[in-house]
């Protein structure tokens, strides 16, 4: 069984996506092109916010799974969006980070 990662892409309006894949670097390029259709071409998710790397796919899937439920717990609750702390992790796959907020 080969590796895994999950990513967190966002729109500009602040929408996010999670999801688990076996090629980083593929997946995030078809979500920017818009060759995927369903929730992320529906709401403009195209900015890679955060990733994390496994070396095992199925450990990938079960802490997609996991920051999943943490998000719908904390979308139930107020919180303050801050801009300037979130991180432009493009720059570490080779990517540009075209996202303009």
């Amino acid at each position: 069984m080969s590796g895994g990662s999950i990513y967190i892409l966002g729109s500009h309006t602040g929408t996010l996506y999670i999801g688990v894949t076996s090629n980083l670097y593929l997946r995030v390029m078809q979500h920017k092109e818009g060759a995927l259709e369903g929730f992320t071409a529906a709401y403009g998710c195209k900015r890679l916010l955060y990733f994390e790397g496994y070396e095992d796919i199925r450990t990938a899937i079960a802490r997609e799974k996991t920051t999943q439920r943490l998000a719908a717990r904390k979308e139930a609750r107020p919180h303050s969006h801050d801009q300037s702390r979130v991180q432009r992790p493009c720059t570490d796959l080779g990517m540009e980070d075209d996202y303009s907020a």
